[in-house]
């Protein structure tokens, strides 16, 4: 979405032609590659685990953190593999994302018309938004050293908030660029203040 939105900005006139079936199939296939492999690289050292002390997970869901708890051998490969693989791959999306924005930043500043500025401001604003609550998220759960095992109840709630409560956000930012969802949301809060 971040090299879409920089196209659709920075060269409008090519952006049929830069942004080709065949290399939005590529950017969509090499995001399943790369996801794929560190899926790979995890269930392969998470099955040389020979043992766990239960088949109970403390979580809502089997998550890699929680289930390296449960582990009663050392496992130290496993935790290190994980923050070096997701460190790697948030830091890397956001360098992308972050460095698209920029070079958009700078056109929208170039811009003459206010109008064509705010659209593609809000445009920008509401992926970036989506984005930095997303990856800030990963970078709370996977990337971030746990030592104690009262870490889990914080991971818990981050988890909740990244697999529930984004997804269920990203539909109501997105759609606040629309003027018709503006008005309605602005009805919506006037008449509760006023009732």
């Amino acid at each position: 979405m971040a090299y879409d939105h920089f196209v659709a900005i920075c060269d409008p006139p090519l952006y049929m032609v830069t942004m080709s079936r065949n290399l939005c199939m590529e950017l969509v296939s090499f995001c399943y590659l790369s996801a794929t492999v560190c899926s790979v690289i995890h269930l392969c050292l998470a099955l040389q685990i020979p043992s766990y002390r239960s088949n109970v997970i403390n979580y809502f869901f089997c998550d890699l953190p929680p289930l390296l708890c449960l582990a009663c051998s050392d496992v130290t490969v496993n935790p290190l593999m994980l923050y070096i693989v997701a460190t790697f791959n948030d830091i890397i999306t956001s360098v992308i994302i972050l460095i698209s924005h920029l070079f958009i930043l700078i056109t929208i500043l170039r811009m003459r018309s206010s109008e064509g500025r705010c659209k593609a401001f809000s445009t920008c604003a509401s992926h970036l938004t989506a984005i930095i609550v997303l990856q800030g998220t990963i970078l709370f759960i996977y990337c971030w050293p746990h030592t104690d095992k009262k870490n889990i109840d914080t991971d818990k709630v981050a988890t909740v908030f990244h697999t529930v409560v984004i997804p269920m956000l990203n539909p109501l930012i997105y759609s606040l660029r629309n003027k018709d969802m503006k008005e309605a949301l602005r009805k919506l809060v006037s008449s509760k203040i006023f009732s």
